[in-house]
């Protein structure tokens, strides 16, 4: 038809791009305390969407990439000039350390910012009776964790243990596994997950 303008497809980012955009977007997520799949719910995208950006395996049109961002919300400018610093921060004070936990169970992350963390080391609080839910965990990787104060009962398979200040656990994530504070007092401890995941 006369006067029409032919569609245009979005704008895709440039393959080299594609892993600096993953590592700004986990950044974001990361200093908002939020999963992969909280942004992905938030957006309305699959998590497989966000961790393939963050991965650096999928290039994202910038409609979708703007799609993402709005639901932080962050304009693609914002986005684009972020500092990712190359020297990170060392140091970290409690209230640099995001919430990443569900429920009343409180997970503060350690160096939440950093995008090319390695492993998720969380400052765990578990209120009486609070625990992982009913259904077991497993997910790949190991953990680890040592309790500072409280009672935190783990079970491992088949293998059950109530823990108190200064017992800890260490096991492959891909077995069964879950958490509870059996106690009447609030469960503190200071855990490890490699690969990280949060």
């Amino acid at each position: 038809m006369a006067g029409t303008e032919p569609a245009t497809k979005a704008p895709e980012l440039r393959e080299e791009d594609s892993v600096d955009v993953g590592a700004r977007l986990r950044s974001v997520r990361l200093m908002r305390g939020w999963s992969q799949r909280e942004l992905a719910k938030r957006a309305g995208v699959t998590n497989a969407t966000i961790s393939l950006i963050e991965q650096g395996r999928v290039s994202p049109s910038v409609g979708s990439l703007k799609k993402v961002l709005d639901s932080i919300p962050m304009s693609l400018a914002e986005f684009f000039s972020l500092q990712l610093d190359d020297s990170p921060s060392v140091f970290f004070r409690a209230e640099d350390m995001p919430d990443v936990g569900t429920g009343a169970v409180g997970h503060r992350l350690l160096a939440a910012g950093h995008s090319n963390r390695e492993m998720s080391i969380l400052y765990e609080t578990y209120p009486p009776g609070g625990d992982t839910g009913p259904e077991m965990l497993s997910h790949s990787g190991e953990e680890g964790g040592i309790v500072v104060s409280g009672q935190l009962e783990v079970t491992v398979g088949a293998e059950v243990a109530v823990l108190g200040p200064g017992d800890g656990y260490y096991f492959s994530s891909r077995r069964p596994h879950r958490f509870r504070n059996p106690g009447d007092c609030d469960c503190i401890l200071v855990s490890a997950n490699t690969p990280p995941c949060v």
